[in-house]
C-alpha cells in the first residue's frame, strides 16, 4: 500500500456528513487501505466485519494488528464475547448512536467491512419483517442453542435449497425467520424499505483479478497457521456451537480436533472456503448499484474520486 503525502483541504460544505465505506472480499486489503484513507481525512474507522466484534478470536478473524490500531482509533472491533449474539440490527442501532456522537465533530468517518448485511443495515436499514409466531420461534430458537448454526443451515436448505441460496447463512436471525416462515408455509416476503440518513454514504468496493485474490487468500491463511490459529481455535472449543465461532478457520480446524480430517486437509480445507466466501462476498456487493469499483492499489485515484465527492479543493 502506498503511503499519502497529501495535505487536507478545509471541506467546501462543512455541513455536510460522509460515510466512506471500504468494502470488498476478504484479504483484499480493505483495512490498509481504510488506515491510509483515516489518516488522510484525519477521522476514525468504524469496523463492519461480523466476527471481528469478538475479543476471544483474533488470527483467525484478521483483526487488525496492534500497530494498526494504535495507528487510527477504531471502532467495533473486540466490542463483544464469543458468548454473545451480536445482529445486524444491533449493529445499525449502535452503528447510528456513535456516529451521531462522532459527526459533531467530523466531517468524514470511515466504514470499512466485507459482511454485506451489516453494513446494508448501516447504509439503508433492515428489511421489515411480518409478524413472529411466538411457540414456533421458541422451538427454532431451542434449536439453534441446542445444535448450532449448522443445524439451522441444514434445515432451511432441507425445506428451501432455493432461500437459502439468498439470504445470510451466517446469520442466525435470519435463518431462524426463513425456517419459520417456511414451515408455517407462508411466503416470506421482505420490504425493504431504504430509511432515510442523516449523512451521504460514499460506496468504495475494492476488487482484482481472480488468480491474484485466491493467492492473497492462501498466503493469508498460511500467515494465520503460523500465527498460531491452531491454538486459537483449540483454546475455543468449548464455545464451538455459538454463532461467532461457526465460521471459516474455526469450523475445519473443530473437526480436525474430532478426528474427522488430517491437518492437512483442515489448511486446504479452511482456504478453499475462504475462497468459496471471497467469490460470495463479490457476488453481493455487485447487486449494490451504486458501488464505486478499483483495484486495490488505486489508493490516488481513490482518493481523487472521495475528495470530488465531498467537495476538496
Amino acid at each position: 500500500m502506498q503511503k499519502i503525502s497529501i495535505e487536507l483541504s478545509i471541506l467546501n460544505s462543512p455541513n455536510k456528513k460522509y460515510l466512506i465505506s471500504i468494502v470488498g472480499p476478504t484479504a483484499i486489503g480493505k483495512t490498509a487501505l481504510a488506515i491510509e484513507l483515516a489518516k488522510y481525512y484525519k477521522t476514525v474507522i468504524l469496523s463492519a466485519d461480523s466476527r471481528q466484534f469478538y475479543q476471544e478470536i483474533s488470527i483467525g478473524t484478521a483483526k487488525p494488528s496492534k500497530d494498526e490500531l494504535n495507528e487510527v482509533q477504531h471502532y467495533f472491533i473486540n466490542n463483544k464475547s464469543v458468548v454473545d449474539t451480536y445482529s445486524a440490527g444491533d449493529f445499525e442501532r449502535d452503528a447510528l448512536k456513535l456516529l451521531a456522537e462522532l459527526f459533531k465533530e467530523k466531517d468524514v468517518v470511515i466504514l470499512v467491512g466485507g459482511s454485506g448485511l451489516y453494513i446494508k443495515a448501516l447504509w439503508e436499514g433492515l428489511d421489515e419483517m411480518p409478524p413472529l409466531n411466538e411457540e414456533l420461534r421458541k422451538s427454532i430458537i431451542n434449536d439453534y442453542e441446542t445444535n448450532g448454526i449448522g443445524y439451522l443451515q441444514n434445515k432451511l436448505h432441507a425445506l428451501n435449497p432455493e432461500k437459502y441460496k439468498k439470504i445470510d447463512t451466517q446469520n442466525p436471525q435470519r435463518l431462524m425467520r426463513a425456517i419459520e416462515m417456511e414451515e408455517q408455509n407462508k411466503t416470506f416476503k421482505s420490504t425493504q424499505i431504504k430509511t432515510p440518513r442523516f449523512f451521504k454514504t460514499i460506496k468504495i468496493c475494492l476488487n482484482t483479478n481472480r488468480e491474484i485474490l485466491y493467492d492473497s487468500i492462501n498466503k493469508r491463511v498460511d500467515s494465520m497457521i503460523e500465527n498460531g490459529l491452531l491454538k486459537e481455535c483449540e483454546q475455543m472449543m468449548e464455545f464451538r456451537n455459538n454463532y461467532a465461532l461457526n465460521t471459516v478457520g474455526y469450523a475445519e480446524f473443530f473437526s480436525f480436533f474430532d478426528g474427522n480430517i488430517s491437518m492437512e486437509k483442515a489448511i486446504e480445507l479452511i482456504k478453499q472456503h475462504s475462497r468459496n466466501y471471497a467469490k460470495r462476498q463479490i457476488t453481493w456487493f455487485k447487486r449494490e448499484l451504486d458501488l464505486n469499483w478499483y483495484e486495490p492499489n488505486e489508493i490516488s485515484k481513490i482518493i481523487e474520486f472521495l475528495n470530488n465527492e465531498i467537495g476538496l479543493k
